[in-house]
């Protein structure tokens, strides 16, 4: 197929300008000139609307020639992965906060918004993706290769909030897709906070913001069908402190482990003692590697106010206590807390979770 002359230039002239500014930051010039890419891909396959085949074509002659001059890169692959990030955020093209030329973000949207031009709600967001983001785009071409593999719109949109306002590279990325951060927020909240997720990603303001069920634990390398005790839970999660860390969610400090307080005479001693910055309150984890029992909620209960009375002080937040355990009962848990108790029995498993199980699970919660 013989490419017109100006169309290719064009798409040579994107490729040359991005290279040259290259140190004004290589990736999200790389997103933004595989975005434009993508974008005069579309326009030039209308062209060929009345051919089924041409879009094909294009691809193909496109990469022949851009493979020839600037080596590897613009595989066929590659320019159908650039024309898809194209038409999933098409939607983003009034917010180009940086042209490659140049331009800054400011002046196009106070122009936009004084020529009062409408955005739709889900543009709207895009301000909230990152908090130093001057850029609709904030990640990694590889951060957008992986987030247009995922089907689901607002799991999309949650997952790239998250990736840009957590710093998270593509790694840790797939990590949390594939232990389904997503569906495990999503079913321990109504849902209005499910499609609040999708336009903000995970705000922390109350207790429940960080509660997800299960926990997954498939980094502590822990077999389970082989024994192990509290103390080999709770050795490998030290172990793994950071990984744990980004598991439990936002905010979270690592203060003490066998915390010791006294009184009476009695010693006690708490497994795990983390503070949480964004409520401003000690968070206590106790591990229970069998089955959750009223004891265990009631021990959780003492903690929790020896904190409230003798630890936290007069500005910061009640006390939160998690027992992490390996399987509880929900009625145990009703009958045994009081409502507005500040104990949380969650469960945790040492493998990733079947995405597709908690799929089902949040689609059926939906239809109740």
């Amino acid at each position: 197929m013989k490419l017109s002359t100006s169309f290719f230039n064009e798409i040579r002239d994107l490729i040359l300008s991005a290279r040259a500014t290259v140190s004004r930051g290589a990736d999200i010039v790389q997103v933004h000139t595989s975005f434009e890419i993508g974008r005069r891909i579309v326009q030039e396959e209308q062209q060929g609307k009345s051919r089924a085949d041409y879009g094909k074509e294009v691809i193909i002659a496109l990469s022949e020639r851009l493979t020839k001059e600037f080596g590897n890169g613009f595989s066929k692959s590659n320019l159908e992965y650039m024309r898809r990030f194209y038409l999933v955020y098409k939607g983003r093209e009034i917010f180009f906060a940086q042209t490659l030329s140049g331009h800054s973000a400011t002046k196009k949207i106070s122009q936009t918004a004084s020529g009062q031009t409408t955005v739709n709600k889900k543009s709207e967001t895009l301000s909230r993706i990152s908090p130093k983001a001057s850029s609709p785009f904030c990640l990694s071409w590889s951060h957008y290769v992986f987030l247009l593999g995922i089907k689901n719109a607002d799991e999309r949109s949650f997952y790239e909030i998250e990736a840009a306002s957590q710093n998270w590279a593509v790694r840790e990325l797939k990590r949390q897709f594939d232990s389904s951060l997503y569906e495990r927020l999503a079913l321990s909240r109504d849902k209005k906070g499910i499609s609040k997720l999708s336009r903000e990603g995970q705000i922390v303001s109350q207790p429940n913001d960080l509660l997800k069920e299960p926990l997954v634990l498939e980094f502590l390398g822990l077999d389970e069908q082989t024994r192990y005790s509290e103390s080999d839970l709770e050795t490998g999660i030290i172990n793994q402190i950071e990984k744990f860390l980004l598991e439990l969610g936002k905010g979270f400090l690592f203060e003490a482990r066998q915390k010791r307080f006294t009184f009476d005479g009695d010693h006690f001693f708490v497994d795990l003692v983390f503070y949480n910055r964004l409520l401003r309150c000690y968070v206590l984890i106790d591990l229970k590697i069998g089955k959750l029992t009223h004891q265990d909620m009631g021990q959780m209960q003492t903690y929790v106010n020896y904190y409230n009375r003798y630890v936290k002080t007069k500005d910061e937040n009640a006390t939160i206590g998690i027992i992490l355990c390996k399987k509880k009962s929900e009625t145990l848990v009703e009958i045994t807390l009081p409502k507005d108790a500040n104990i949380h029995a969650r469960e945790y498993q040492l493998y990733l979770p079947s995405k597709e199980e908690l799929r089902l699970k949040l689609q059926e919660w939906g239809r109740e």
